[in-house]
């Protein structure tokens, strides 16, 4: 990661969801990556950085990583972007899993975007990879100038996302993984959507699931 850039880590809701703010200090712009519950303490974090939010970025429709994106796009007036097949999980209670938190909501993207997409956005080059079986439209966001992979629910420390919710398949996660992600530099740090970094390198020795 280069010196202008810099990845804040924020632990949001109710099963300890990793929100992240990517911030281009040389742009003074920032993304917010899975912004899952918490948005008054999310945009705390946002006004001490001092940078300008341009875009939500989901890695997939869980209500765990989504819940919060809905009123931080409203108040910075600034676009959801999400992977094309994962509209329906976004859309459907029984999909985003927002019943086991007791609720029934809807959540959206504004800008659906498709696998292999290069994103310019708060000056980084942002490339899409389409990472089915946790969810069905699941992705991760690779910035291969700064050596950096969120991962969402796909790819975790030595294991990878689960797959007994609706609509997930462990084969499809796993040649995804192996497919998108395995073949990246070993020096790529794994931003994931919940516990601690990684890296490429060290899940390609050491995740039993690979």
């Amino acid at each position: 990661m280069t010196e202008q850039t810099e990845v804040l880590r924020y632990i949001v809701g109710p099963v300890c969801t990793n929100c992240y703010l990517l911030v281009n200090h040389k742009t003074g712009e920032l993304l917010v990556v899975d912004p899952g519950d918490q948005a008054q303490l999310i945009e705390k974090q946002i006004e001490k950085t001092g940078a300008k939010p341009v875009a939500i970025l989901l890695t997939h429709g869980h209500f765990d990583h989504a819940g919060a994106a809905e009123e931080l796009a409203d108040k910075y007036q600034i676009s959801i972007y999400a992977h094309e097949a994962e509209r329906e999980t976004l859309e459907d209670p029984g999909l985003n899993l927002c019943g086991m938190i007791g609720e029934h909501k809807v959540y959206h993207a504004d800008i659906f975007v498709k696998d292999e997409e290069v994103l310019n956005l708060a000056g980084f080059s942002i490339r899409v990879f389409f990472t089915p079986g946790h969810t069905i439209g699941g992705c991760c966001y690779y910035i291969a100038d700064e050596k950096i992979l969120f991962s969402g629910d796909t790819l975790f420390q030595e294991s990878v996302g689960r797959t007994d919710f609706p609509r997930g398949s462990a084969s499809d996660l796993i040649r995804a993984i192996r497919e998108k992600l395995m073949p990246l530099p070993d020096d790529v740090t794994v931003y994931t959507g919940h516990d601690e970094s990684t890296l490429i390198g060290y899940e390609r020795m050491h995740n039993p699931y690979l």
